[in-house]
């Protein structure tokens, strides 16, 4: 195992791996909780790489959120996935009747309103969560440790779904906007050739995701998840500028029965 990381994706319940120290964080990676709750091991900082709801309602993902406020963790950094249309602006009804994009069956404007609005709330930045949409921020453990986090909430379509891309180009256009110094990735689809092996044997990760990944120098951890039967992590290298850097991968899909992933970083 690698000196500065520590991965575990099996345990005991009731009885996790101590915490390594104090210049470590432990990071508690899950993903795909489908309006569901799990059980979370305590830790620094929760991840969670989307599908927060099953199909999509404000309800559902009240219910989850609700869920969140709860676990112990100080810090919470969370993005969406292809279920959580609430989520999506793209499916945003019209009250005027005028529908204005590709969908046949879209939400009742007031429910997405009321869903993104929950997501920038007082109540859920005070329990300590962050949710981020294609979005950067830099946040302090209680033991002084600071990380750079990014979340994306995108995937490649797959039938109707929230915050798809249908083409390379708008896959690379979307994985451009991820930040060059960060350190804690979370994106919902995998990308191409790490657990994202399906039941057919298939590999749905993203071509342009990995490539964009080739020039993300500090980038220590990449959490996903959307591959339900993908789960599990993995620590690699990836060459990038000319050296070898060390990344642990983490499909956090926990909605077939995978636990909570505990990933411990040295910093």
């Amino acid at each position: 195992m690698s000196t500065q990381a520590r991965i575990y994706t099996t345990y005991p319940p009731d009885s996790p791996p101590l915490h390594p120290g104090k210049s470590w964080t432990r990071f508690v990676c899950i993903s795909d909780t489908h309006s569901r709750e799990f059980s979370v091991p305590p830790g620094d900082v929760l991840l969670h790489s989307g599908d927060l709801s099953s199909w999509g309602t404000h309800r559902q993902l009240r219910y989850t959120m609700d869920w969140l406020k709860t676990l112990p963790h100080e810090l919470k950094i969370i993005t969406a996935g292809n279920h959580d249309l609430s989520l999506d602006v793209k499916w945003r009804g019209s009250k005027s009747g005028v529908i204005g994009n590709i969908f046949s069956d879209l939400l009742d404007p007031d429910e997405v309103d009321a869903s993104r609005e929950l997501m920038q709330s007082k109540e859920i930045r005070d329990a300590g969560i962050h949710y981020l949409e294609h979005q950067a921020i830099e946040l302090s453990t209680s033991n002084g440790i600071k990380w750079k986090f990014y979340g994306s909430p995108s995937a490649a379509r797959y039938a109707d779904g929230a915050f798809q891309y249908t083409s390379r180009s708008q896959a690379r256009h979307v994985w451009s906007k991820i930040s060059t110094d960060v350190e804690i990735l979370l994106t919902h689809t995998p990308p191409l050739d790490v657990l994202d092996v399906t039941r057919r044997g298939k590999h749905a990760g993203c071509q342009e995701l990995s490539n964009r990944l080739d020039h993300l120098p500090e980038c220590r951890l990449h959490v996903f998840g959307h591959i339900h039967e993908a789960h599990g992590a993995t620590i690699g290298n990836r060459k990038i500028g000319g050296r070898d850097v060390e990344v642990v991968s983490v499909n956090a899909a926990v909605a077939e029965g995978g636990q909570a992933v505990i990933v411990d970083l040295m910093k």
